[in-house]
């Protein structure tokens, strides 16, 4: 028997009370509004998080958040030392002589708050309706117990976080030393290396169905692409089928966005894909030459280097815009085959490491996330005492 069970069978062997929020909490109330900048000593929170920072902090004491406007609509975040909060987002501070703060915030958390809000283009939450919610208050030994529990876990994937942050510096830092070269490098334009091309622009109506397309998300998303990633579909004719035709080798960069350190971003295809176009959201890049390996150009084009270039020379009006002929005048870094393959080598294993869902850290990661919400469910979970006519 675990301690934890021994305290439920000394304590609440025949369940535990349900009470309303507001019974055991001192307040539940709003934030105010208030002056924020990027500078300040203390941070103020809102229902995204800190939103900016002040100097003349409102709170001290530890207390929950709860986000009570908006898409983050009940989010819920645990601030301790000095802040202070807007008025989009709730205080919640506990009567801590029957209701432990930390166990607080694991079991609102636990609650899914979002499934409570109301209205419709700007979710709400309301402190009275978190007053109203009837939740069971075991007695604070097993509060205790459980946090102690919970806290093991959050503090492993803590730990596991930290290391993948750590393993990210550390990759940033070797792709900038792997992808910087000497003068024994030849420096060729990338106009000499890729022709470039416009892509397909077509009707919604044909969209949904037919051949498989090369998206602006998939793209932006993701450095290499394979058959399996590409869930976009386009009726085409056969002569759109020539024309915007994605091949195995190409390289395609976003053409437009909202931002210019979006634009210009460059995936690779490594599959063939059968009848494969591409949209007319991003251009692609077509080899001239096969003396370049197509994870390099992954790698390098999404080195520090060509990113600012490409950034620096894309133009902004109401969106920011790159083309094949600004593209072109770009200098690439043709390295031999063998020194490509081994660059490509090293860097795949910190890919892996460091953004591969089923095999590096980040598959941990969520692994442990799992885990801690499963038995954080089952810790958060008791009987109703049940009560007797006298």
């Amino acid at each position: 028997m675990t301690k934890l069970d021994s305290l439920i069978a000394e304590l609440c062997p025949d369940g535990v009370e349900y009470k309303v929020l507001g019974e055991v909490c001192e307040r539940i109330y709003s934030g105010k509004n208030k002056q924020r900048s990027e500078i300040g000593r203390y941070c103020i929170y809102g229902s995204t998080g800190v939103i900016g920072y002040t100097d003349d902090f409102t709170y001290e004491q530890d207390a929950i958040l709860v986000a009570r406007v908006g898409a983050n609509c009940g989010y819920v975040h645990l601030a301790t030392g000095c802040y202070d909060v807007s008025d989009n987002t709730l205080i919640v501070e506990p009567c801590e002589s029957v209701y432990d703060l930390k166990f607080a915030y694991y079991q609102l958390t636990n609650m899914n708050l979002n499934q409570y809000a109301k209205g419709g283009g700007q979710p709400l939450i309301t402190a009275g309706q978190l007053k109203a919610f009837k939740i069971p208050i075991p007695p604070l030994p097993v509060q205790h117990e459980i946090v102690r529990i919970l806290d093991n876990f959050t503090e492993l994937t803590a730990e596991l976080t930290a290391e993948l942050t750590a393993r990210k510096k550390q990759y940033n830092y070797y792709r900038g030393e792997l992808l910087t070269f000497g003068d024994d490098v030849p420096m060729v334009l990338v106009g000499d290396l890729f022709d470039f091309k416009n892509g397909l622009n077509k009707g919604k109506e044909f969209f949904g169905k037919g051949s498989p397309i090369v998206n602006f998300v998939d793209v932006f998303k993701n450095r290499t692409l394979t058959e399996t990633m590409l869930r976009g579909r386009v009726e085409v004719t056969s002569k759109e089928q020539n024309l915007y035709s994605a091949k195995k080798n190409d390289v395609f960069f976003t053409r437009t966005s909202e931002t210019q350190e979006e634009i210009g971003m460059a995936a690779v295809l490594l599959d063939d894909i059968d009848n494969c176009v591409f949209s007319g959201f991003v251009l692609r890049a077509r080899p001239k030459t096969d003396q370049l390996l197509p994870k390099y150009c992954a790698y390098c084009f999404s080195s520090y280097h060509l990113r600012k270039e490409i950034v620096r020379n894309s133009s902004y009006t109401t969106r920011a815009l790159t083309n094949g002929t600004v593209l072109s005048k770009l200098w690439f870094p043709v390295p031999s085959l063998d020194k490509q393959t081994r660059i490509v080598e090293i860097l795949d294993r910190f890919d892996t490491l460091t953004t591969d869902i089923t095999n590096g850290l980040p598959a941990e990661i969520a692994a442990r996330q799992k885990q801690y919400e499963y038995y954080r469910d089952k810790l958060l979970t008791f009987p109703a005492k049940q009560t007797t006519m006298s």
